[in-house]
């Protein structure tokens, strides 16, 4: 590009700042690029004179040299390595000429943003292009992940900027509606259904929600990724739930029942006699639903039993008369 002025190439003033020359790229890459103008050898050629320009002027540094030595800036220097960086091979149609240059300046973003990855591959393909899928967390308690639960969430979808349709400017301003970006955010609300059984993990998809397609491509996916919240009475391993339950000592000693909290209500759970402080009862069918089908898991209740407060005089007197029955070792010796 002996002699191109590169500010003339891509429409801005020598004074442009850097978010103009970026504009300016955006701009004029939607109009020329390959994969919109097949078999157009002018758009082809305007399209490389543009790319060699912004690689130089969307550098501070190259952008430095070229202020100074004009046309002098030598090509090789212009495509070379920067900062240790694999090059980047482009091949502009069949029997063109081919560039090599370093991607360290944002040039392949701004192509995969315009036409999809596969723009700032190592060589560019035509084609439509599906969108990126993207990931978002969600926090949900035990108890929605057990019953399955409803959320209503907020996208942020993009839509052209009405005002300069798409092209961020109006005539040789910087649009003031979009700030030059040529689409603005528009707020979308979706109820997103979580089915029972969802765990650490779990991650819901949301068809068409991700990231916008290239060329007539299909929008990627949106994943929520499920994050379920501690429980002050219950413990999740799997689809087992884990759970204590106080017993009265009376009730630990002489058998009875005492009421189990579980995630769908109370249950009544037989004590047997001198049941020990820690002795483990199974809960069939008790614990989460399994993801995916009809089962659930099972609920292990630890014995917990609760010593007596407060005694009357009553009762310290029917524990003296149990303690002379039934002496312990220290004070049988």
């Amino acid at each position: 590009m002996k002699g191109k002025d590169y500010y003339q190439v891509l429409g801005v003033s020598r004074d442009a700042s850097q978010k103009e020359i970026k504009q300016a790229y955006r701009r004029l890459a939607r109009k020329h690029h390959p994969d919109l103008n097949p078999d157009d050898k002018a758009a082809e050629a305007r399209f490389k004179e543009m790319n060699a320009a912004y690689q130089v002027l969307s550098a501070p540094e190259k952008r430095k040299k070229y202020d100074q030595y004009g046309d002098q800036w030598e090509y090789a220097d212009q495509f070379a390595k920067s900062g240790g960086q694999e090059r980047v091979r482009w091949d502009f149609g069949r029997g063109g000429t081919t560039f090599e240059y370093g991607d360290t300046d944002g040039f392949g973003d701004i192509l995969s943003s315009l036409f999809g990855d596969s723009a700032a591959g190592p060589r560019m393909r035509r084609g439509p292009q599906r969108g990126q899928d993207a990931e978002s967390a969600i926090e949900i308690s035990l108890e929605e992940a057990y019953h399955g639960s409803k959320r209503v969430i907020q996208l942020q979808t993009a839509e052209p900027c009405v005002a300069c349709t798409g092209t961020g400017r109006v005539g040789n301003r910087v649009c003031t509606i979009c700030n030059g970006a040529g689409e603005k955010a528009a707020p979308r609300r979706l109820e997103v259904k979580i089915p029972a059984g969802v765990k650490d993990g779990s991650r819901i998809r949301i068809a068409g929600e991700g990231g916008p397609g290239r060329a007539g491509g299909s929008k990627g996916d949106l994943y929520l990724v499920v994050k379920v919240l501690p429980h002050s009475m219950f413990e999740r391993k799997g689809d087992d739930i884990y759970t204590e339950v106080p017993v009265p000592l009376v009730t630990a000693m002489l058998g009875g029942e005492v009421r189990v909290p579980t995630l769908d209500g109370s249950l009544s759970l037989k004590i047997p006699r001198e049941t020990q402080n820690g002795k483990g009862f199974r809960l069939a069918g008790k614990g989460m639903p399994v993801l995916g089908n009809a089962n659930y898991g099972n609920m292990f209740a630890r014995a917990r039993v609760v010593l007596p407060t407060n005694l009357t005089e009553e009762e310290k007197k029917l524990f003296e008369r149990l303690r002379s029955l039934r002496p312990t070792e220290s004070e049988a010796r």
